[in-house]
């Protein structure tokens, strides 16, 4: 997938995502990905591809300071609409190539971004960059189920899914050695559709670890 398909798949996705995305066993799904997240007040959150801005109800007066980035500005301008806060800060960004220096969150959000960007590899190594030393990030995502492969189905979907704008033929642990030095997984968890949906968090070593 290239960026400039993705610009034009998730503008014309951008007036319905949150139908298919944000709603039944999705938005159950969201609910108990980011219940309880032990983050303090005036911790520095990134939500890295926000898109519609699924996630952001989640993360709204607990006193975070809030960025969102999405390579869509159709997508991004649905998120600015549902969401007008002052304190939240929009940018049109490529989380390939985000504009934020080195260590700067505390805590990153990456739902379904992963599958989507043309580098996932390049994304998740920027995605440890710009965290903080012992900052943590959550990624929940479609990858291939653990410690096996695609179906010869999967293997059939495939092309026709990424022409939809996502890829479902990802292994995260093949993603993740790119950061595996850097990092410590401290969860990984099956979500939705046994296990092809998943819940991964993982803190960036620091001065603790």
């Amino acid at each position: 997938m290239k960026n400039s398909w993705n610009r034009f798949i998730y503008k014309c996705w951008s007036p319905v995502y949150d139908r298919f995305f944000n709603n039944g066993m999705f938005l159950k799904a969201r609910k108990e990905i980011f219940k309880d997240l032990p983050l303090e007040k005036g911790s520095k959150v990134l939500f890295v591809g926000v898109g519609t801005g699924a996630d952001i109800p989640f993360f709204l007066n607990k006193g975070y300071d809030i960025t969102a980035i999405d390579y869509s500005a159709d997508m991004l301008k649905v998120a600015k609409e549902k969401y007008p806060d002052p304190t939240i800060n929009f940018k049109e960004m490529d989380a390939q190539r985000m504009e934020f220096s080195d260590e700067s969150y505390d805590f990153i959000v990456a739902s379904l971004i992963l599958s989507v960007v043309p580098d996932p590899e390049k994304t998740l190594n920027e995605i440890v960059r710009v965290l903080k030393k012992d900052g943590s990030f959550l990624i929940f995502d479609k990858f291939v189920l653990k410690n096996k492969k695609m179906t010869k189905k999967q293997k059939i979907l495939r092309p026709i899914v990424k022409f939809l704008g996502t890829d479902i033929g990802l292994d995260f642990y093949e993603i993740y050695r790119v950061v595996e030095n850097k990092c410590i997984l401290i969860q990984d968890k099956n979500v939705l559709m046994n296990g092809l949906y998943r819940k991964i968090i993982g803190i960036k070593k620091g001065t603790t670890k």
